[in-house]
Formats: C-alpha cells, structure tokens, sequence
C-alpha cells in the first residue's frame, strides 16, 4: 500500500536533524546515493547478524528494533518513527548487526550507503557532532530500558515506551499527537493489546495521554517519562 501524500525523499532528507550541518556539496552526495526502500507490514529490513552496508532512516512508517535471546526471550529495544535513524553504531565498529528490525506497518525507509556514511564522517565535524548526540541519546534510552525491564510494572513500561517516541533526537518528527495502534503499543512493549490498552486507560485517567481515534495525544511527557 503506497502512502498518500508521501513527501519526496528528498524532501524527507532535507528535513532531517543533520541535513541542516551539511554543505550543499554535502548535502547533494547524499541524495546521489541514498536509495528509499518499501517494506510492507510484517516485513524484516535486517535480522540480527546481518552484514551491515547501511545506515538506514524511517521515511514513513513505524519499525521496530529487537532481539530474541537464546533462550527465547524477545525484548523491543525501541519503536522508530519517521525521521529516526539507526545503524551508526554497528557502521562505526563494522559488526555483524545486533538486533533485528521489522516494519510494524506500511513504511519506507532511506538506505545510505556505508562508504556516503564514512565520507560524512571524514568530511563534517558537525556531522560527527550530530552522532555523538544521537549515539548518547540512544544510550539513555537503552539504560532506562534495562530498568524499565528489572524493576516496573506493565503500565509503567507502556508509560516510557510512549515517552520514548518522543525523543527529540531519536524519533525528531514526532508532535503530541501519535497515530498508533494499540496492537502496535503492544507489539513495542511485548505484551498483548488487551494489556496494552488496560495500561493506556491508566495513563489517561491518570491526565498523562489522551485516547484519541486512531491513536494518541500526549498531555504530560514528563509525566509519562517519571511514571
């Protein structure tokens, strides 16, 4: 299924968080070599030990990042939406991926070739500016996950989810409103929808969010982030 109204890619470049670091020359490379990929619903983009050739950025759509443990354990380590970019740490060390992503809906995805991502880096102090910022913000958010997992509860582990994909540097596009299924908060917080959506009653009774038709409006991201 297309998406209607689907902004260029070049446009969805030009609105990114570090197109605004680039020179025109810059600028121009990038949209070159950046190819835009269609993933339907259900679809993996890369599985966990996948060769990494690509840094990669949510055009539209919603992805999820995960892994499965030997013993058979899933854990989400993050939803991404339009605007978040991912992969920079895998194409700085050159391992083998360490988690798998998959569409949770319709999505398109910009796939950056490996060498336009090394030019970048030895051609833009600011560029590297902009992954040192990233890569921490990611970094905070993968230590809140390791407390969320340890030591709250279903409703405070739905509470962060939704904080998270307000980020300001990972997930950059997003607003108060979120359209966003409760199958697809479940599927980010390992855990059916029906306690998905007994979670999200708690948050709106609690004047933190409100349910709206089709998804969401945060009302207290703070609170949602202390809940």
């Amino acid at each position: 299924m297309t998406v209607l109204n689907k902004p260029s890619l070049s446009d969805s470049l030009a609105r990114t968080p570090w197109a605004g670091v680039l020179t025109p020359e810059q600028m121009a490379r990038v949209e070159q070599d950046t190819v835009e990929r269609f993933f339907e619903a259900g679809a993996y983009l890369c599985r966990k030990g996948d060769p990494v050739e690509h840094w990669m950025g949510v055009t539209e759509g919603l992805l999820k990042m995960s892994s499965v443990s030997p013993q058979g354990k899933a854990v989400t380590f993050t939803g991404m939406l339009a605007g978040g970019w991912f992969g920079e740490g895998s194409l700085l060390k050159t391992e083998g991926r360490l988690y798998d992503v998959v569409a949770l809906r319709d999505s398109h995805v910009a796939f950056m070739p490996r060498a336009t991502f090394n030019w970048l880096l030895d051609s833009s102090i600011a560029f590297n500016r902009f992954l040192l910022k990233q890569i921490n913000a990611r970094l905070g958010l993968f230590i809140s996950l390791v407390e969320v997992d340890r030591s709250l509860d279903a409703d405070a582990r739905v509470a962060r989810c939704i904080a998270s994909l307000f980020n300001p540097d990972l997930n950059p596009a997003g607003g108060p409103q979120l359209q966003i299924s409760q199958e697809e908060i479940g599927y980010l917080c390992n855990m059916s929808r029906q306690r998905a959506n007994q979670a999200l009653q708690v948050l709106e009774r609690a004047a933190l969010l409100r349910l709206d038709y089709r998804g969401l409006t945060v009302l207290d991201l703070d609170g949602l982030r202390s809940f």
